[in-house]
């Protein structure tokens, strides 16, 4: 629940200040005590709705690198790099993707794969995922991972994200003039604190549902990526004992920025609704109805 909160609130923290800056800059005033201009609140919402999406999507895969302290895999070293790697290559090639970098890092078992564009993404596996598996569960892994680069899942995330973020910002402010002009009753000289105030609280309140429409969306392309790694491996057996094997072991946890890259994860109770990963039950079940 930790990673689910410091994720929420580094999403609010980039909309909340970028909106700040915009404002002082003078480019956020669409909101005047004579009232809303819609197309210019429009664009202004359009701006900071995506640019914290966009700029973390950009640099996505350095990030990633530093925070976990993955090592690219640029000459294998030994036999199971070499495996790693040809295997990822051979994946790549049937997802008709470019080659990804891959990398390994220390950790508890997880994966993950990121990036901006398909054919210069990077996929990781942790040191602990590659000892706790066999062969056909890392390659099952792996599948999963190359098939959310096949279907630009880090792209629409973004894309998701920026959209909603530019509904909070707009709403906001709607909401912050109403009840400035029709409750407060505030003057025409321009948005008086009632305005502020309201902004403030109503971006972290449809943040919040925000968050948890991007949280189902990221749901929803864990079981596109599951049916993808079947779908590469030819069979869905591999995949459904990767999975099995996650549920009985305690996923590595990775930085909050990128808990919805992970293989696993999930929440219980409210939690749940921020989860950015289906329970493996439920993944193991849909693969097991594919046909």
């Amino acid at each position: 629940m930790k990673r689910v909160v410091l994720f929420l609130a580094t999403n609010l923290a980039v909309v909340l200040v970028v909106s700040l800056v915009l404002n002082l800059l003078g480019v956020g005033r669409a909101v005047s005590g004579q009232g809303i201009d819609i197309a210019s609140l429009a664009v202004f919402s359009l701006v900071v709705g995506f640019t914290g999406s966009i700029i973390s999507l950009l640099i996505s895969k350095p990030m990633a690198k530093w925070s976990t302290g993955a090592r690219v895999i640029e000459q294998p070293a030994n036999g199971a790099e070499r495996w790693l790697v040809d295997t990822v290559r051979r994946l790549a090639e049937r997802a008709g993707i470019g080659m990804p970098e891959v990398a390994v890092y220390e950790g508890e078992p997880n994966a993950f794969a990121t990036g901006a564009f398909k054919n210069s993404a990077l996929v990781a596996v942790s040191t602990g995922l590659l000892a706790s598996m066999d062969q056909d569960e890392v390659e099952a892994v792996l599948g999963h991972e190359v098939a959310h680069i096949a279907n630009g899942d880090m792209v629409t995330l973004t894309l998701i994200q920026g959209v909603v973020n530019t509904f909070v910002v707009f709403l906001a402010r709607v909401v912050g003039f109403f009840v400035d002009k029709v409750l407060l009753r505030g003057d025409d000289r321009g948005p008086g604190i009632g305005y502020m105030v309201t902004v403030f609280v109503c971006e972290i309140a449809f943040g919040i549902l925000a968050s948890i429409i991007v949280a189902w969306f990221s749901r929803q392309r864990e079981f596109r990526a599951d049916a993808g790694s079947a779908r590469l491996l030819g069979s869905a057996l591999p995949m459904q004992h990767a999975l099995a094997r996650l549920g009985g072991l305690a996923p590595g946890a990775l930085p909050s920025s990128m808990a919805a890259s992970g293989i696993s994860g999930s929440g219980g109770g409210w939690g749940a609704l921020f989860s950015t990963h289906p329970p493996m039950a439920q993944r193991i079940a849909a693969l097991q109805a594919l046909r």
